[in-house]
């Protein structure tokens, strides 16, 4: 079946376009194909803005095992409606994935239930250096270097030098320095109030295990991706990837900071912790000059009986992938960024960073995963509006200009005016590590 999204302005590598869009069998077949050329069907798009599908390399969908708070279903109709196409997830469910049985497990459950393209990361732990070295299907090795449950703590320094010297597989990790989170937690007596979280988990147990990690990865010349990087001094540490180091940032450490606990409460209690305004700040900038290439969510629902929980019984966390792309489109129309750079830091850079085959761009041969976007629109956020199992959003009450209008998924669309198309479903993603990652492209 062909398909032309006809009269879009896109956003292309080579900048903004109106060009029309030619789709055949799950791939763009042309851009601005010749007048008159078979189609099937046609999507009118004028006064809208075409983009690649956001890749949200960083998410907790919950399934199995905590399914009372998300699942593959649900967590995927938020990215349908939120233009996330693709997403990568991480291995701390219940069993963890820490083995290729689990591994292909959650491949195959993934195959009935998710309406966008899937792939998982394989956990490390201080036993299971056998199963990270045969790892396959998978876009590469998360570590837990501090907050964490079970066994996907890897804290020791021997377990961590055998992991960057003997795998090969691309590795990121949770970067916070276990010994002072528990030293501050003890001068604090545990802590007593959702404010306490950052001052436990503080600016120095991010900078401590952060730089712990860049030493073995350049050490060992191997492949790193920094995980939600939370403080302006990460960013310092950025300065010099020698090829081997990107880096993410989520929107609630770009958006929220300490003075939000008054408000917000434990809806922004996270691992790591929010900032200061001056983080957030510095966080911005290294954004904008590159020293952080990739926007994640780290999307990780809780249900709002457990988050109303006192502290430290709250957990941390929050939904996130409904309302990335507008939060992040609501800063083009702000001035604050460009669109070109949303979609660079949205879509290209993690399917990149992952070696993504056919992902990321609005290109001849790459996937027909496709966002169109009406930046003029503007859209309350509601709790109840949202897709999200736990139904609940700390940026509720929160209007946004600029939101997905239609996502297509391989070429077929999953969601459009509101609507979802319930037949539609994802594949699992393609990874060509010989690629080299992001400084190789």
């Amino acid at each position: 079946m062909r398909t032309l999204i006809s009269g879009a302005t896109c956003v292309l590598p080579s900048g903004q376009a109106r060009v029309d869009v030619l789709i055949e069998d799950g791939k763009i077949l042309g851009i601005d194909p010749p007048q008159g050329a078979h189609v099937d069907e046609t999507i009118r798009a004028d006064d809208r803005v075409l983009i690649p599908g956001v890749v949200d390399d960083q998410v907790h969908f919950r399934d199995p095992g905590l399914t009372h708070k998300e699942d593959l279903y649900t967590a995927t109709r938020a990215c349908a409606k939120g233009g996330v196409t693709s997403f990568l997830e991480m291995p701390n469910t219940k069993p963890a994935t820490i083995s290729q049985e689990r591994l292909n497990e959650k491949l195959a459950l993934a195959s009935t239930k998710c309406l966008v393209n899937y792939g998982f990361y394989m956990g490390a732990t201080p036993q299971n250096l056998n199963e990270l070295k045969r790892a396959t299907r998978t876009p590469g090795i998360k570590i837990f270097i501090g907050s964490s449950t079970g066994d996907l703590l890897v804290d020791n320094q021997q377990s961590l030098e055998q992991i960057f010297a003997e795998t090969t597989l691309p590795i990121c990790a949770h970067c916070e320095d276990e010994a002072t989170v528990n030293a501050n937690r003890q001068r604090l007596n545990g802590g007593s109030s959702y404010e306490d979280h950052s001052k436990i988990r503080d600016e120095a147990a991010a900078v401590i295990a952060t730089k712990r990690t860049l030493d073995l990865a350049i050490r060992h010349r191997h492949r790193f991706h920094l995980l939600h990087v939370s403080t302006a001094a990460e960013t310092e540490l950025l300065r010099h990837p020698q090829g081997l180091i990107t880096a993410e940032v989520c929107p609630h450490h770009l958006y929220f900071n300490v003075d939000d606990y008054e408000r917000l409460g434990s809806l922004v209690q996270m691992n790591p912790s929010i900032k200061t305004s001056d983080d957030n700040e510095g966080l911005w900038q290294a954004l904008k000059d590159g020293r952080i290439q990739v926007i994640a969510t780290d999307h990780a629902p809780h249900t709002l009986e457990e988050k109303q929980q006192p502290y430290p019984n709250s957990p941390s966390g929050l939904p996130a992938v409904e309302n990335s792309l507008a939060l992040m489109l609501d800063s083009v129309n702000a001035g604050i960024c460009s669109l070109e750079s949303v979609v660079h830091w949205m879509c290209d850079a993690p399917a990149r960073t992952w070696d993504l085959i056919d992902k990321g761009r609005i290109a001849e041969g790459y996937d027909a995963d496709l966002v169109l976007i009406d930046l003029h629109k503007k859209q309350t956020i509601r709790n109840e509006n949202q897709e999200t199992k736990c139904k609940w959003s700390p940026w509720n009450g929160v209007t946004l200009q600029g939101w997905a209008v239609r996502t297509l998924v391989g070429g077929k669309t999953v969601f459009a005016d509101g609507k979802f198309d319930e037949s539609v479903r994802g594949s699992e993603i393609q990874f060509d590590h010989a690629r080299g990652g992001y400084w190789a492209t």
